[in-house]
């Protein structure tokens, strides 16, 4: 269905070439999940099936790319519409219309199906992924992991050969992500669908692969197998090979419940070690920041109601839930830039929807879930500069913080050339610059590899054990446990949990790590808690 032919790409004035001799075939009817650190040319890569890479993006494509017969040289991506669906990293560049019911049925117009047909295919895909009570929506005022699921949701309903899906989960909270890989792998397994995927969180989706294709180093030869074959000698790779390999498990298991039957060896040798993480307590301390029966209304939508949140000096929490259950408007309230409804927020002796900008930046800064919002400047050199010039830093901070972060960024790189999960980094460099006392991230490892993850998690508690609190809207359950000291759990606008991590996490299926899962019921989070244990 999908065959590349000693493939290389090059983009202009690219002192490299970003993919290199590139051979691939993905059947009729098969999943195969691409895989590899950031930065390598995975989004390159799925962007040459759609034809997008090069009639879009520019550069030089050598080679052959073929999809369901048709030459992706001489069809762009319009005349392969019929047979691809994209999905990218950015749901936000993907939409043309307003509502989400309008948005599910625009690519079937432009297909010229019928109204009967769109009519039926807009209630199923409605109800494929959980739309149903959000058919009315302006999609401008949905979180980002509901954007996500319209944006694949638009690409179900036009019913493609092919699904070129970038990051389809990075937003979505646990059970929402679950829900999507079941559709995914359901049109494999009945339709014959044949989809390419790129994902960070191999955690939730190597399990469904039939191949995984293994981008290892940029420019390096592509390395295509079973999952389980790959995945152990592969760069990355999710809490449960790492935990299989750290104990020697052969077949290494790519499922927890694959693990969990080769784990009552490994359980006995922990027996009687408890779990010793770095720092499994929160700091004590006046409190940094303060909200007190916290209201948002936004429109029709009442985003939060009867919130009450306390954030310590030193103190990293973690607020998880369901997409749309209010963790991006509780670190807007935070950050200022929503005023309350109701209840009041407090930063220090300020409150932040009063504070001049100038005076904020040294109080609070926020990461937002789009990096984009905070990007403005025509190269990453001058970004930094920036960056340093607002927060009065020595020249070269900023610089010095995304080369610890993420390596090997040119200072001459445009920001939007760069991809979702640089672009994240960047906005991080940014907001790390002024050092705030609270530091809040929306998504933070969104498009991050793991190694990129480890970095930022080095960075956090840096800036944790000098006193910075550190709250984070996030669905990635490992970054949780092995960073965070408290989780917070939001339904419905409301806080529904709060408490030590650990305890919080080992008690929700839908928030336990993997380490967790397969251990259970002895209380190991994380993979290098293990490791500290057995060592």
């Amino acid at each position: 269905m999908i065959h590349f032919e000693n493939v290389s790409v090059r983009y202009d004035d690219a002192p490299h070439p970003t993919l290199t001799g590139i051979e691939l075939t993905v059947p009729e009817g098969e999943l195969m999940l691409l895989a590899g650190p950031s930065g390598v040319g995975k989004s390159t890569l799925l962007g040459a099936v759609s034809g997008l890479v090069p009639h879009f993006t520019g550069g030089t494509l050598a080679g052959r790319v073929t999809v369901a017969g048709r030459d992706t040289r001489t069809h762009k991506p319009r005349e392969l519409a019929d047979v691809v669906g994209t999905v990218g990293q950015d749901p936000l560049a993907h939409f043309v219309t307003d509502t989400v019911e309008d948005e599910l049925a625009y690519g079937m117009e432009s297909l010229g199906l019928t109204p009967p047909v769109m009519r039926r295919r807009v209630e199923e895909t409605l109800d494929l992924l959980g739309l149903a009570g959000l058919r009315d929506r302006p999609i401008s005022t949905l979180s980002g992991g509901q954007q996500q699921r319209v944006a694949i949701g638009s690409v179900l309903t036009t019913h493609p050969k092919v699904l070129v899906l970038d990051e389809p989960t990075s937003a979505l909270d646990p059970a929402a992500a679950e829900e999507v890989l079941s559709v995914l792998q359901r049109l494999v397994h009945d339709l014959g669908t044949t989809v390419l995927m790129a994902e960070h969180r191999l955690e939730r989706v190597v399990q469904y692969a039939d191949q995984v294709a293994l981008l290892p180093a940029p420019g390096a030869p592509l390395l295509v197998g079973d999952p389980a074959t790959v995945m152990a000698t592969s760069p990355v790779y999710p809490p449960v090979v790492g935990l299989g390999r750290l104990a020697g498990w052969d077949p290494l298991p790519l499922t927890v419940r694959d693990a969990r039957r080769s784990a009552d060896g490994l359980r006995s040798r922990l027996a009687g070690l408890g779990p010793s993480p770095e720092d499994d307590r929160a700091p004590d301390g006046t409190d940094l920041a303060v909200v007190r029966r916290l209201g948002v209304r936004r429109g029709r939508v009442e985003a939060l109601r009867h919130v009450d949140l306390t954030v310590a000096p030193g103190e990293i929490i973690a607020l998880m839930g369901r997409n749309g259950a209010g963790k991006s408007t509780l670190l807007s309230s935070l950050v200022g830039m929503i005023k309350p409804t109701a209840g009041t927020v407090t930063v220090g002796d300020a409150t932040p929807h009063r504070l001049a900008p100038r005076d904020l930046i040294r109080k609070v800064g926020l990461v937002p879930q789009e990096p984009r919002d905070l990007l403005c400047a025509d190269t990453v050199a001058a970004e930094c500069a920036a960056a340093d010039k607002d927060a009065a830093a020595t020249p070269g901070t900023c610089r010095e913080l995304l080369a610890t972060l993420l390596p090997g960024i040119p200072d001459e790189t445009h920001p939007r050339d760069l991809s979702e999960g640089q672009r994240l980094t960047l906005a991080l460099a940014i907001v790390l610059t002024s050092a705030p006392p609270l530091l809040l991230l929306d998504e933070p490892t969104r498009g991050l590899d793991y190694a990129a993850k480890a970095r930022l998690v080095t960075i956090l508690r840096t800036l944790s054990s000098r006193g910075h609190a550190i709250v984070m809207a996030t669905h990635d359950v490992e970054l949780a446990a092995e960073l965070t000291h408290r989780v917070a759990i939001l339904a419905d606008g409301e806080i529904v949990a709060d408490g030590p991590t650990p305890e919080i996490v080992t008690s929700s299926p839908s928030f336990a790590p993997q380490v967790a899962k397969i251990l259970a019921p002895q209380q190991w989070l994380t993979v290098s808690q293990v490791e500290r244990a057995l060592s």
